[in-house]
């Protein structure tokens, strides 16, 4: 009888998740507190990155990795609790989505700053870590500059240089003078110029999401960093296909006092993959792929450091 019970308790224990709601207009949003089984050491704030990502870093455009959920888990593991949260229009917040034309990046920033004060008030804390994943790392960049209660930032796969020099090493390939006309809109775009862009590339040009791109081209990864005091780590893989180390070390260049982390092998979603693009995209939508050894206790290690 005794050692079935023991074996019950084994069962139900470990972290703890539990529903929070951020009251915002035109509807709350909705995200997930993790809180460690014992003591809560420090919380962290887990910004998704770009398109219609999930609170866990999945999504219906092919990724079913779970990044955010299994870098929750290894983080309440090491005693910090975490909140991930589901963007506006996504998942349980579809019904806080704003017309697209309305879209700013600054919002992001606002809400994962909402977030953050929410968190510290959930978990009794006096400032909260934030860790961005990709386009998320450049939300915390921004969200930190709302003042005090950011206990420091963590940088996962984010982008060091402007959005524009991206885009433009991503549309490089394509041929030409479709090339040049999509280089062209993106001038008039960092020049805060609306434009009629490519037809063929509406799905980037489209009008309505061009106020957004503004706002987001205006964006240096580089001086955000520079002008934030707190402690930060930069993390990212060398087989990331979608965010190059360049990147990272444009940032540690920002922040030479920042810490630099090199995952060898490790791809976007912080999962382990090779330099193959066909089968590094393919850990993409393996949800049994664990995260890279390493990534959470290295994370962790550094915010339990400070």
């Amino acid at each position: 009888m005794l050692s079935t019970l023991a074996l019950l308790a084994a069962l139900v224990s470990g972290p703890v998740a539990a529903p929070v709601t951020l009251p915002l207009e035109p509807a709350p949003l909705q995200g997930t507190l993790l809180a460690p089984e014992g003591e809560t050491r420090a919380v962290a704030l887990i910004i998704a990155g770009s398109g219609p990502t999930d609170r866990d870093g999945n999504s219906p455009m092919g990724v079913a990795g779970g990044t955010y959920r299994l870098l929750a888990e290894g983080l309440a593991s090491q005693g910090i609790a975490t909140i991930r949260y589901d963007k506006r229009g996504i998942g349980e917040s579809a019904a806080a989505a704003t017309a697209e034309a309305d879209i700013r990046f600054g919002q992001m920033a606002d809400d994962a700053g909402a977030w953050a004060r929410l968190a510290a008030e959930k978990t009794g804390r006096t400032c909260v870590w934030l860790v961005g994943h990709s386009e998320g790392a450049l939300v915390a960049q921004l969200a930190a500059q709302q003042g005090e209660g950011i206990c420091g930032l963590v940088l996962l796969a984010g982008a060091g240089r402007p959005a524009g020099a991206v885009l433009r090493e991503q549309l490089a390939t394509i041929p030409e003078p479709l090339k040049s006309e999509a280089f062209a809109a993106l001038s008039e775009l960092e020049a805060g110029r609306t434009t009629e862009g490519p037809p063929a590339l509406a799905a980037l040009f489209r009008a309505s999401v061009q106020p957004y791109l503004i706002s987001w081209l205006t964006l240096e990864p580089a001086t955000l960093l520079a002008a934030y005091k707190g402690p930060v780590m930069i993390g990212h893989g060398t087989t990331d296909i979608q965010v190059s180390m360049a990147d990272a070390e444009a940032l540690l260049a920002a922040r030479p006092d920042a810490t630099l982390v090199r995952w060898d092998g490790v791809n976007h979603l912080l999962k382990v993959a090779p330099e193959d693009r066909a089968a590094n995209i393919a850990t993409y939508s393996d949800p049994d792929l664990p995260l890279a050894p390493g990534v959470a206790s290295t994370v962790a290690a550094f915010i339990l450091s400070h």
